[in-house]
């Protein structure tokens, strides 16, 4: 498979690399860290010798004081490494040393106090591909039916290999960790919660369709926040001048999962299917882009109760950008209307219309844009006022 240079720049320190499986974390670690001392959990021999004496790995550090950094592999399947791995990077001669810790699973390690190494180690993500490091390969039509997982890029069948990913989460993630005591019914969640992607999200009604607890409902949504797999999106309410909406807005992490889990029937249209997929690749790239950017910003969206809708505001030093995305090839002037009224209520704002049209221009002062133009240009450290 091509090997795409990730945008993604591994801190200096030492740092923890989650996401879900698939996303290309060892491949990325093993690319810049070619040199690194590697333990991999992965390995049932590996996996045995450290669970049985987890100290073991002060004899294989110290027994290669070459190696300055060392890389620990899914290290959330043995969580007592972390006490020594504190240990080690508190020690004098450990100085210089960086260890990298990946997996995807930090529900478990936050169990065994994932704060035990006390912000010695930083906590990063690694999405799915963004368009930007596709470049020319990267595909609208693609991204939107299968997803950017670099897992399934290369696949025959992106379809079936869909399915079986998540079914790869079902067996080995959630039921072999013991994250959910009945299956079944986290299967019937998951399908229901394929209805709350890029919508406000009501646990109550979920809860309702699934036959099971409110409690159950909110524990199998931290589940999946933990494991990277879904990410919610708070009400922007800052010198709120109407009434606003309180629930916040959920998206599963890739479109290709969104379309594998939402189940398709003669009642659903392509077209509106296609706006909820484009909507939530829009707001994966914006999460990337956010979390591998040294700027961090508050991304959130706008609803006040009348049902005046932005889908997405980014807020930080950089300014405030009020976007709204439409799965439409022509520019609807009445769907600029939310845009225009959030711009009354917050005039230093900077308005984006993101669409499926080739064009690009300015209508009282809200920007026009081509969706695929603005995800392909969208860079980690590049505000989003360059597009203005």
């Amino acid at each position: 498979m091509k090997y795409y240079k990730r945008l993604f720049c591994p801190p200096k320190q030492s740092f923890f690399l989650f996401g879900p499986r698939g996303t290309g974390k060892s491949t990325l670690i093993h690319k810049v860290f070619s040199d690194a001392l590697w333990i991999d959990l992965l390995r049932p021999d590996i996996l045995r010798s450290y669970s049985a004496r987890p100290e073991r790995l002060f004899e294989i550090v110290h027994g290669n004081p070459e190696k300055q950094v060392i890389v620990i592999d899914e290290v959330q399947k043995i969580p007592s490494l972390l006490t020594v791995v504190h240990a080690l990077i508190e020690e004098q001669q450990g100085r210089g040393r960086q260890f990298i810790l990946t997996g995807s699973n930090s529900r478990k390690l936050k169990r065994c106090n994932i704060d035990l190494l006390g912000g010695r180690a930083l906590k990063c993500v690694l999405h799915p591909f963004m368009a930007a490091e596709l470049g020319s390969d990267f595909s609208l039509h693609n991204a939107l039916h299968h997803g950017l997982l670099p897992l399934l890029l290369a696949s025959q069948n992106p379809k079936q290999s869909l399915e079986a990913y998540v079914g790869l989460y079902l067996q080995e993630e959630i039921q072999a960790e013991g994250l959910v005591r009945n299956i079944e019914s986290f299967s019937c969640f998951l399908e229901t919660i394929s209805f709350s992607h890029a919508s406000e999200l009501n646990v109550t009604n979920i809860a309702n369709d699934c036959e099971v607890k409110r409690k159950t409902v909110e524990n199998y949504i931290e589940i999946l926040k933990e494991l990277s797999l879904a990410f919610q999106l708070p009400v922007f309410s800052k010198r709120a001048q109407r009434a606003l909406t309180t629930h916040p807005k959920f998206y599963l992490f890739d479109a290709g999962v969104f379309r594998a889990l939402r189940p398709c029937g003669p009642f659903d249209r392509p077209e509106e299917i296609d706006g909820l997929a484009l909507e939530g690749l829009v707001a994966q790239h914006l999460l990337a882009w956010n979390d591998y950017s040294t700027d961090k910003h508050e991304i959130g969206f706008w609803r006040t109760r009348s049902k005046v809708e932005v889908d997405f505001v980014v807020y930080g030093s950089q300014g405030i950008f009020a976007i709204e995305v439409k799965n439409s090839s022509k520019i609807n002037l009445h769907d600029l209307k939310p845009l225009e009224t959030f711009l009354t209520d917050y005039p230093m704002a900077k308005a984006l219309y993101l669409y499926r049209g080739t064009e690009q221009l300015l209508h009282k002062n809200v920007l026009c844009m081509p969706v695929e133009k603005f995800l392909t240009q969208l860079m980690p450290n590049q505000s989003i006022a360059n597009f203005f």
